[in-house]
Protein backbone atom coordinates (compact mmCIF):
# COMPACT_ATOMS: atom_id res chain seq x y z
CA UNK A 1 0.00 0.00 0.00
CA UNK A 2 1.55 3.90 -0.88
CA UNK A 3 0.71 6.80 0.95
CA UNK A 4 1.15 8.49 -2.09
CA UNK A 5 -1.69 10.39 -3.77
CA UNK A 6 -3.22 7.87 -6.27
CA UNK A 7 -5.47 8.81 -9.44
CA UNK A 8 -8.25 6.68 -10.53
CA UNK A 9 -9.91 8.59 -12.69
CA UNK A 10 -9.09 10.88 -16.31
CA UNK A 11 -10.49 13.69 -16.65
CA UNK A 12 -10.91 13.93 -20.85
CA UNK A 13 -9.76 17.80 -22.54
CA UNK A 14 -12.85 19.81 -22.36
CA UNK A 15 -14.29 18.61 -19.65
CA UNK A 16 -11.97 20.45 -16.77
CA UNK A 17 -10.51 23.26 -15.41
CA UNK A 18 -8.10 24.66 -12.66
CA UNK A 19 -4.86 21.78 -12.73
CA UNK A 20 -2.73 21.81 -9.74
CA UNK A 21 0.00 20.84 -11.68
CA UNK A 22 1.76 19.76 -15.27
CA UNK A 23 2.91 16.65 -16.23
CA UNK A 24 5.07 15.92 -19.79
CA UNK A 25 4.56 12.57 -21.37
CA UNK A 26 5.85 11.02 -24.48
CA UNK A 27 2.93 9.38 -27.35
CA UNK A 28 4.10 5.65 -25.39
CA UNK A 29 3.72 6.97 -21.90
CA UNK A 30 0.30 8.82 -22.40
CA UNK A 31 -0.90 4.70 -22.68
CA UNK A 32 -1.18 3.59 -19.27
CA UNK A 33 -2.96 1.25 -16.33
CA UNK A 34 -1.09 1.72 -12.97
CA UNK A 35 2.57 3.66 -13.15
CA UNK A 36 4.09 5.71 -10.29
CA UNK A 37 4.50 9.02 -12.38
CA UNK A 38 6.59 12.82 -11.06
CA UNK A 39 4.66 15.93 -12.04
CA UNK A 40 6.35 18.83 -13.01
CA UNK A 41 6.57 20.37 -9.83
CA UNK A 42 8.10 16.92 -8.44
CA UNK A 43 5.38 15.80 -6.99
CA UNK A 44 4.53 12.33 -6.66
CA UNK A 45 1.42 10.34 -7.39
CA UNK A 46 0.26 6.75 -8.21
CA UNK A 47 -1.83 6.38 -11.93
CA UNK A 48 -4.27 3.14 -10.69
CA UNK A 49 -6.87 2.76 -13.45
CA UNK A 50 -9.33 -0.02 -13.93
CA UNK A 51 -8.34 -0.37 -17.59
CA UNK A 52 -5.54 0.99 -19.35
CA UNK A 53 -6.14 4.22 -21.06
CA UNK A 54 -4.85 6.02 -24.07
CA UNK A 55 -4.47 9.80 -22.86
CA UNK A 56 -4.27 12.71 -24.68
CA UNK A 57 -2.49 16.49 -24.68
CA UNK A 58 -4.97 18.51 -22.50
CA UNK A 59 -6.23 15.44 -20.46
CA UNK A 60 -6.08 15.22 -16.73
CA UNK A 61 -5.14 13.29 -13.47
CA UNK A 62 -7.67 13.49 -10.72
CA UNK A 63 -5.74 12.73 -7.93
CA UNK A 64 -7.37 11.80 -4.41
CA UNK A 65 -5.99 14.50 -2.90
CA UNK A 66 -7.95 17.10 -5.19
CA UNK A 67 -5.90 18.46 -7.54
CA UNK A 68 -6.25 17.83 -11.22
CA UNK A 69 -2.71 16.99 -13.10
CA UNK A 70 -2.84 18.55 -16.70
CA UNK A 71 -1.19 15.56 -19.22
CA UNK A 72 1.20 17.37 -22.01
CA UNK A 73 2.34 15.69 -24.95
CA UNK A 74 6.32 16.25 -24.28
CA UNK A 75 8.38 16.81 -27.56
CA UNK A 76 9.83 13.72 -29.58
CA UNK A 77 11.99 13.12 -32.36
CA UNK A 78 9.48 12.78 -35.23
CA UNK A 79 9.42 12.98 -38.98
CA UNK A 80 7.63 15.54 -40.70
CA UNK A 81 5.86 14.05 -44.10
CA UNK A 82 5.07 16.03 -46.89
CA UNK A 83 4.25 15.45 -50.76
CA UNK A 84 4.54 17.18 -53.97
CA UNK A 85 1.44 17.10 -56.12
CA UNK A 86 -2.56 16.73 -55.75
CA UNK A 87 -2.88 13.39 -53.96
CA UNK A 88 0.29 12.77 -52.30
CA UNK A 89 -0.07 13.05 -48.82
CA UNK A 90 -3.29 11.18 -49.15
CA UNK A 91 -1.32 8.08 -50.74
CA UNK A 92 1.40 8.20 -48.19
CA UNK A 93 -1.12 8.22 -44.89
CA UNK A 94 -2.52 5.39 -46.89
CA UNK A 95 1.17 3.17 -46.93
CA UNK A 96 1.58 4.61 -43.08
CA UNK A 97 -1.64 3.44 -41.93
CA UNK A 98 -1.37 0.13 -43.66
CA UNK A 99 1.57 -0.23 -41.19
CA UNK A 100 -0.15 0.48 -38.55
CA UNK A 101 1.70 2.92 -37.54
CA UNK A 102 0.42 6.12 -34.87
CA UNK A 103 0.25 9.07 -37.43
CA UNK A 104 -0.70 12.82 -36.89
CA UNK A 105 -2.66 14.24 -39.58
CA UNK A 106 -2.52 17.91 -40.84
CA UNK A 107 -3.80 19.67 -43.77
CA UNK A 108 -0.11 19.99 -45.10
CA UNK A 109 1.72 17.34 -43.51
CA UNK A 110 2.03 13.85 -41.84
CA UNK A 111 4.13 13.19 -38.32
CA UNK A 112 5.64 10.23 -37.02
CA UNK A 113 7.91 8.78 -34.84
CA UNK A 114 10.87 8.62 -36.24
CA UNK A 115 11.80 5.31 -37.52
CA UNK A 116 14.67 4.58 -40.22
CA UNK A 117 12.98 1.94 -42.05
CA UNK A 118 9.32 3.63 -42.52
CA UNK A 119 12.06 7.03 -43.57
CA UNK A 120 13.45 5.05 -46.34
CA UNK A 121 9.89 3.71 -47.73
CA UNK A 122 8.52 6.87 -47.74
CA UNK A 123 11.44 8.65 -49.22
CA UNK A 124 10.92 5.66 -52.22
CA UNK A 125 7.38 6.75 -52.48
CA UNK A 126 8.19 10.42 -52.67
CA UNK A 127 7.70 12.06 -49.48
CA UNK A 128 9.87 14.80 -48.34
CA UNK A 129 10.62 13.99 -44.82
CA UNK A 130 12.09 16.61 -42.22
CA UNK A 131 13.57 15.77 -38.64
CA UNK A 132 11.66 17.51 -36.49
CA UNK A 133 11.40 17.45 -32.41
CA UNK A 134 7.41 18.48 -31.66
CA UNK A 135 5.04 17.13 -29.43
CA UNK A 136 3.07 13.91 -30.84
CA UNK A 137 -0.51 13.48 -30.96
CA UNK A 138 -1.68 10.84 -33.18
CA UNK A 139 -5.02 10.39 -34.54
CA UNK A 140 -6.85 7.89 -32.16
CA UNK A 141 -8.67 4.77 -33.18
CA UNK A 142 -11.72 4.09 -35.31
CA UNK A 143 -13.64 2.25 -32.38
CA UNK A 144 -12.45 4.11 -29.51
CA UNK A 145 -10.64 6.81 -27.54
CA UNK A 146 -7.19 6.71 -28.40
CA UNK A 147 -5.62 3.51 -28.56
CA UNK A 148 -8.49 0.88 -28.25
CA UNK A 149 -8.51 -2.15 -30.22
CA UNK A 150 -11.80 -3.40 -29.02
CA UNK A 151 -14.94 -3.55 -31.01
CA UNK A 152 -18.01 -2.69 -28.55
CA UNK A 153 -20.06 -0.27 -28.96
CA UNK A 154 -21.09 1.91 -26.09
Amino acid sequence: MTDMPTCHHIRRAGHWSGAGGRISLTYEARFLRRKRLVAEGGERFLVDLAHTESLDHGDAFEVSDGRLIEVVAAPEPLWQITAPGAGGLARLAWHIGNRHTPCQIEAQRLLILRDRVLGDMLVQLGADLEEITAPFSPEGGAYGHGRTHGHAHE
